[in-house]
C-alpha cells in the first residue's frame, strides 16, 4: 500500500514521503496512530494544503520530546530481581518493566518507547534505549541485581559474578589448605587407652 508519512518513521521515510509498505503494516500500524495518510490524489492535496500545520506539530513534539529526554538521558535505575548463581535471572526484563520502573522514578514513558532487541536475562548493567519521539532517542542504565548492594557493587564497576567465584573459590582453598594442615575434623585420639 502507498502512504504518505506524516512524520518520520524509523527504517521507512521522513514527513512528506510517499512510500510503499505491507497493507497489514500500514492498517495496524502508520494509520491508526495518524503517522500516515493513504497515498490518494484526495490525501495528496490535503497534505500539500496542511503541510506547515503538521511540521509545526512535529516540531513541536519533538521539542517537548527533546526536553523530556534532557532529564532522562544518562539516568540509571536499579531494578532487584533473582538470579542463579551464574547470574541468570529466573524470568526476564522486558519493555514493560524498564518503563515502569522509570515511571516509578517520576519519568513519563510508554513501554512502546522502549527500544529492546530481546529481554534481558542476566544480572548486570545493560544500556536500553528510550525513543522519545521518531527524532528523540535517549538511553538510560538498567542495573539489575539481586540486592541493593550487589546493585552498587555493580555501579561502582565490579563484576560481582566473578567475585562470587572467586570468593568462592578462594574459601575453598583456605579450607583444603586447613584441612591439608590437619585442623578441621582432625583429633589426637589415644584410642588403646583404658577408661
Amino acid at each position: 500500500m502507498k502512504v504518505i508519512l506524516l512524520e518520520r518513521v524509523e527504517g521507512r521515510g521522513g514527513l512528506g514521503d510517499e512510500v510503499t509498505v505491507k497493507d497489514g503494516y500500514a492498517r495496524n500500524y502508520l494509520l491508526p496512530r495518524h503517522k500516515a495518510l493513504r497515498a490518494t490524489s484526495a490525501n495528496k492535496k490535503v497534505f500539500d494544503a496542511q503541510r506547515a500545520d503538521i511540521e509545526a506539530r512535529n516540531l513541536k513534539a519533538k521539542d517537548q520530546a527533546g526536553k523530556a529526554g534532557e532529564s532522562l538521558d544518562g539516568t540509571s535505575y536499579i531494578l532487584i530481581r533473582q538470579a542463579g548463581e551464574t547470574g541468570q535471572l529466573y524470568g526476564s526484563v522486558t519493555g514493560r518493566d524498564v518503563a515502569d520502573i522509570v515511571n516509578g522514578a517520576g519519568g513519563k514513558v510508554d513501554r512502546s518507547m522502549v527500544s529492546l532487541d530481546k529481554p534481558i536475562k542476566t544480572l548486570g548493567m545493560h544500556p536500553v534505549k528510550i525513543r522519545l519521539h521518531a527524532e528523540v532517542v535517549v538511553t538510560v542504565t538498567i542495573n539489575i541485581a539481586r540486592s541493593q548492594d550487589e546493585a552498587e557493587r555493580q555501579a561502582r564497576g565490579e563484576n560481582v559474578i566473578t567475585s562470587q567465584f572467586e570468593e568462592d573459590r578462594i574459601a575453598d582453598e583456605e579450607a583444603a589448605a586447613d584441612m591439608a594442615a590437619g585442623g578441621a575434623g582432625s583429633h589426637d585420639v589415644d584410642f588403646g587407652a583404658d577408661h
